[in-house]
Order: structure tokens, then C-alpha cells, then sequence
């Protein structure tokens, strides 16, 4: 056994551990295909800093200059400029920075210490540069080292004061990052929803907004939303929301301009605000579920140090301000109803529908449970993992489990589900068997989860019935054939986790597997000689690799494969693309125009767009 003495201990620098350790300062490094991967991470540290500026009434204007190619990325604001002094310090040694002082940033939006820290060692090039009246600052880095530095007059009498940032994340953690345009311009239309008067520019397009968050929901409710939304905004909290159609809650959450993906105690207090409100308002005992289903909502609140749970700032803990907040926006809702009555009524129409309905719908459930319970004591079509997300809620009140790894996967047919059920890892690994090609439910109202016996009992398995809460499975993944009738069953589920289960998908569980497509090899040669291709382009590398005796099998069907052959597929190498949602309305109107009842216009859209290889023929 070896020693252990003084020198096991080992003392890293500031710049060491953040590279080290970078899950502890951005989350995840990704390569830019997720809104939370780490690249956008460092750039939004940066602009954070620029909308402290902003919030503090210095600057109003913000450039981003984004090279999508190399991924360098540069910001500049006008706001007051780091103190010259403190240029090379504010970037480089942790907790530093003027954040601590509460006088010169009362809602900071920013890690106070840490955040240019992080883009700093975690860049290749990292380049700062500071303009106070009529002298400048900057300092160049390398990996969070220092480079060169330099101090002086400016050449130029007329450059604005304020502050300059360029960076080029590190290739080595960053693996194959490439800067997504549409999670790019979604991340400033935040700022710029939260900072109603705040310019941002990137690449010269402007992105502003003069109605702050009734502009986001404006946005993401469109076309859907029942009345004109309710909008209250003072210096330290703002609130918006309407409702849609939608079986789903959905919010956006901040505070001193952090999304708050987790919501937290904020967010607690807008729900228990508005059903008072309502409740008050109508004179009635509406439960909150009711008022609650449909709404499309966002709250904003600027405080002194606040406490978050974890370091990402993903949730507000700070419970001490539950009880003002609840009250202050109980407060401002009911205001909002007696000066818009007409709208008032229509939500309490929305809520008294909704609550009726889900009385219905109780009878159906129980209909559903009993149809269930006479045909089996278990769901006919799945086979079970060991392991799930969860530990057993009974033994162990409230505990999360260990299950992030565990998963399920939708699969057509018993032929496909059969190699899924010999080829995976009996602990971690589920297998679900649609019967073919499921209803479409675009259209349809949540009773037809209870009325369709494969429906219900996909709910049952994963356990979403109640509640997301006690979802049993970390990824739910589609697992279908690559020809058209295996699109057309990945949009079919697509359709029905987008029209009741959407935050699954928002939360990142859904997922399509990833299956080849083609299998290269040389006869002659052994393992070495065999290639599976997912793509015509490594289909092509392949066949130069094994020369002119090479041996192509296209694979239709999954279970063309076998179990050997699959096994190396659902694997720790698996190639999983997540079911993703970025513009709600958009993705809405998506979904309608492909499975909706408008079959002519879109038979008509096809057949004009419709695009055919001419060595086809």
C-alpha cells in the first residue's frame, strides 16, 4: 500500500483547479449542440458583466462579434471599465471583483469572483482590454497564463470608456465545439427581455425589447394565448402571464437576471400569489393545479445576495422572502384583475373548464386503472431494468436515487424489441414495445392518455401519471428502424411527449437512438477490416479503408442486427440525439402543420418541395 504523507497533498492554482475541476464553474463542457453546454457558458459570464454595467445605468449598448467558423468570440460594452489598476487581478485571482461591494453592484447578474475567471482558463486566447477616461489597460492570457501586458494614454481621444473581452474557448475541453446560431440569439433575447432598454448587437443584427418580459411571453404563447397577458413591473420584481391550451405548466424564472431553470423559492411565491389572487378575485376555491394548467408565465426579481442552491444558480433557496413576496404578488394580481375585468373573466372561464374536465377525467382514470388491474398486474409490453431514477419512495421518503444512467427504450414491434431485450444491460436497461405505428394525439385532449390502452400503459410504466417527480427512467429513448415508417413513429411519440409530457423534453430525457445505417468490411482481413457506418460520408472513409474487396450491408431494421452486434450500439459509446424545443410557439405550429387535419395543404407543400437525387433514376 502506498504511502500516504505531505507529499500527497497537492496545492493547485486558481487558474489549475477551474480547468480541473470545470464541472464545479460552467456545468458540463458539450461541444456547443446543447443551449447548456459549456461554450455558452463562458460567453454568458462575460455578458453578464456588461448588463451589471447596464442594471447600474452605465452603458446601454452591448456588441457581440462571433466568428461561427474559429468560435472566437468578442464583447465589448460602454459601461464605467474595470479600474485600470485592477485589470489583470479581475480576471485572473479569484473572488475578486467589485460584485462584493453592494454599493457599486446592487443586483449582480454575474458569479462575483469567479466568472471571467472561468472563460479566462478555459480559453486558448483570452484578451482583455479597459478604457477609462482617456487611458487604457489590457492584458492577453494563454490558458489562464499571463502573456503580455499593457498600460497607457489612448492613441485615439474619442474611444468610449468601458470594457473589451475576446476569447477563443480551449479545443482540448471543448471537443468539436461549434457556436449554434439559434441557442446563440435565444440567450440575448433573454438579456434582452430582462433588461427592457438594453441594446445588444451581434454581428450587427440588433436584439432589444421594450416591454421586457411581456415581450417573452408575448413570444412564446403567440397565437395560443386566451387573453391579453397580465404585466406588472417595478424596480425589484416583474411578472407576466396568460394562458394557452397547453396541458403543461410553463415558466421562466430569474433573478438579478439568472435563469433559474429549477425555479426555487421565487417561483414558489408566484404560484401560491396567483391562485390567492384568483381565488380572492372570483370568490371561489379553484385548487392550484386547475389555475395552474395551461399558464405560460415568467417572474423576474432583483435582491441583495441572494442564496442560491449549488453553484450553477439554478435555484433560488433565500426562503426568508416567501412570505413579502407572496403577499406583495397577491397584491399586484388582484390589482391587475379589477383593472382588466374583461380578461379577469376569461381566465376564470379557463380555470372553471379546466376544473371540470379534470373531475371527467378522474371518472375515465378509475375506468382505466380497473380495465388495467383485470387484464394484468403488469404492463404486457415492457421489460423491466433493475435499477430506476428513483429509490423506493416508501423506504426512502423524498431521496433522490442514483438512476441518472437507467433509461427506456420505445421500440417498434417484437422483432426490433427482441435484439433491444438480449443485447442490453438488464440493470440500467428497459424495453418498451409499441404495437407499430401509435394513435397520433395531435388534437386531442388529455383523455385519450386513459381511453388508449398503449398510451395509458406507457404512462404507467414511466410513472408520470401524478407527477413528472416520480419519473422512473433518466432517458427515455426512441429506438425505431431508419426507413419511413420509424420517422414516422419517432413523430408520433414526438407528438405526444410535445402535447402532455413537454417537460420531459425541455428537461433533456427524451432521445432518439442513433442506429448504423451500414456495415463495411474486407472478408479478408479480421475484426480490424469491419466498419459500422451512421452516415454516407463514414460510409465512404470505410470503404477506402478496406480497399476494393470491401463487403457493404445496409441495415433497414433493427433487427437486422443481432444481439452481439446491438449490444455494442446501447453501450457507453451510444450515439443518442436529444428531442429538443427551443421556440415553444414555433415548435407548436410545427407539430400542427406535419400531424395536424390540414392533409391537402400539406400534401401540397411536399409535392413543391419535395427534393429528389437524380442518380435515383
Amino acid at each position: 500500500m502506498a504511502n500516504y504523507d505531505d507529499s500527497n497533498i497537492k496545492h493547485l492554482s486558481a487558474m489549475e483547479h477551474i480547468r480541473r475541476r470545470i464541472g464545479m464553474y460552467i456545468g458540463r463542457a458539450g461541444n456547443g449542440s446543447d443551449y447548456d453546454d459549456g461554450i455558452y457558458v463562458l460567453m454568458k459570464e462575460v455578458i453578464d458583466n456588461s448588463v451589471d454595467e447596464f442594471i447600474m445605468g452605465n452603458g446601454k449598448r452591448i456588441e457581440i462579434s462571433l466568428d461561427w467558423n474559429s468560435g472566437r468570440c468578442a464583447i465589448r460594452d460602454y459601461g464605467r471599465g474595470i479600474p485600470l489598476g485592477k485589470v489583470i487581478d479581475c480576471v485572473s485571482e479569484l473572488n475578486t471583483g467589485g460584485k462584493f461591494d453592494t454599493e457599486s453592484f446592487q443586483f449582480s447578474v454575474g458569479m462575483n469572483g469567479v466568472g471571467t475567471k472561468a472563460v479566462n482558463a478555459l480559453s486558448d486566447e483570452f484578451h482583455v482590454r479597459s478604457v477609462r477616461d482617456g487611458e487604457f489597460s489590457e492584458a492577453i492570457f494563454a490558458k489562464g497564463v499571463l502573456q503580455s501586458k499593457k498600460r497607457g494614454k489612448l492613441k485615439d481621444p474619442g474611444e468610449r470608456n468601458g470594457t473589451f473581452v475576446s476569447f477563443l474557448p480551449d479545443a482540448t475541453i471543448f471537443k468539436n465545439f461549434k457556436f449554434r446560431e439559434e441557442h446563440v440569439m435565444r440567450r440575448l433575447k433573454m438579456y434582452a427581455y430582462l433588461n427592457a432598454g438594453l441594446t445588444l448587437v451581434l454581428n450587427g443584427e440588433r436584439i432589444c425589447s421594450d416591454d421586457g418580459l411581456n415581450d417573452l411571453i408575448a413570444d412564446e404563447a403567440q397565437f395560443e394565448k386566451l387573453y391579453v397577458p397580465f404585466h406588472f413591473r417595478s424596480k425589484t420584481l416583474e411578472f407576466v402571464f396568460t394562458h394557452t391550451n397547453r396541458f403543461s405548466e410553463e415558466y421562466y424564472s430569474f433573478v438579478n437576471g439568472q435563469h433559474t431553470t429549477e425555479g426555487g423559492t421565487h417561483l414558489t411565491a408566484f404560484k401560491e400569489g396567483l391562485t390567492k389572487a384568483l381565488n380572492e378575485y372570483s370568490r371561489k376555491k379553484f385548487d392550484g393545479d386547475d389555475v395552474r394548467e395551461g399558464i405560460v408565465g415568467a417572474i423576474s426579481i432583483r435582491m441583495q445576495e441572494p442564496t442560491f442552491e449549488g453553484q450553477a444558480k439554478t435555484k433560488l433557496g433565500s426562503p426568508e422572502i416567501r412570505a413579502d413576496l407572496v403577499a406583495n404578488i397577491k397584491r399586484e394580481v388582484e390589482t391587475l384583475f379589477h383593472k382588466f375585468p374583461a380578461e379577469a373573466d376569461k381566465l376564470i372561464k379557463k380555470v372553471d373548464d379546466t376544473s371540470k374536465l379534470r373531475s371527467q377525467l378522474n371518472t375515465i382514470k378509475k375506468q382505466a386503472r380497473e380495465r388495467s388491474q383485470a387484464v394484468s398486474v403488469r404492463v404486457p409490453q415492457l421489460k423491466d431494468c433493475k435499477n430506476h431514477l428513483h429509490l423506493d419512495r416508501k423506504e426512502k421518503a423524498g431521496k433522490k436515487g442514483y438512476g441518472e444512467d437507467t433509461m427506456i427504450f420505445l421500440t417498434e414491434g417484437k422483432s426490433a424489441g427482441g435484439t433491444l431485450g438480449n443485447a442490453r444491460d438488464a440493470m440500467n436497461q428497459a424495453v418498451f414495445f409499441l404495437r407499430g405505428k401509435c394513435l397520433n394525439t395531435c388534437g386531442l385532449n388529455k383523455d385519450v392518455l386513459y381511453k388508449n390502452e398503449e398510451f395509458f400503459n406507457l404512462i404507467k410504466t414511466l410513472d408520470i401519471e401524478d407527477s413528472l417527480e416520480h419519473l422512473r427512467y433518466g432517458k427515455i429513448i426512441f429506438a425505431t428502424d431508419a426507413d419511413v415508417d420509424g420517422l414516422h413513429i419517432r413523430m408520433l411519440l414526438t407528438t405526444f411527449f410535445m402535447r402532455f409530457y413537454r417537460q420531459l423534453i425541455m428537461d433533456r430525457r427524451v432521445f432518439i437512438l442513433e442506429t448504423p445505417l451500414f456495415r463495411v468490411r474486407n472478408p479478408k482481413a479480421k475484426d480490424s477490416g469491419q466498419y459500422y457506418c451512421f452516415t454516407d460520408e463514414e460510409r465512404e472513409k470505410a470503404i477506402k479503408a478496406c480497399g476494393k474487396n470491401c463487403e457493404i450491408t445496409r441495415f433497414k431494421g433493427l433487427g437486422e442486427l443481432n444481439a452481439k452486434e446491438f449490444k455494442e450500439f446501447i453501450g457507453p459509446g451510444m450515439r443518442l440525439t436529444p428531442v429538443t424545443c427551443g421556440d415553444d410557439s414555433e415548435a407548436d405550429k410545427t407539430i400542427k402543420f406535419y400531424m395536424g387535419g390540414n392533409t391537402p395543404e400539406r400534401r401540397e407543400y411536399i409535392m413543391e418541395n419535395l427534393v429528389c437525387d437524380a442518380s435515383d433514376f
